[in-house]
């Protein structure tokens, strides 16, 4: 199954509060957390909200 890392590689600080949830809610606290997630489409459509916000790797497990 395909795995991908979530890293958050800029500050939430001035984002909108709905991208502020999106992004504590993949797990990510503090800049260049990261956190591993199941590629599926619901994670996919939380990523492409908080684009702006992070990089994404894909982990072929």
């Amino acid at each position: 199954m395909t795995q991908i890392k979530v890293t958050l590689v800029k500050s939430t600080i001035g984002a909108i509060p709905k991208h502020k949830k999106i992004v504590e809610a993949l797990g990510l606290r503090k800049m260049n957390s990261n956190h591993i997630h199941q590629d599926n489409p619901a994670i996919r459509g939380m990523v492409r909200h908080v684009s702006h916000l992070v990089k994404v790797e894909e982990i072929n497990a």
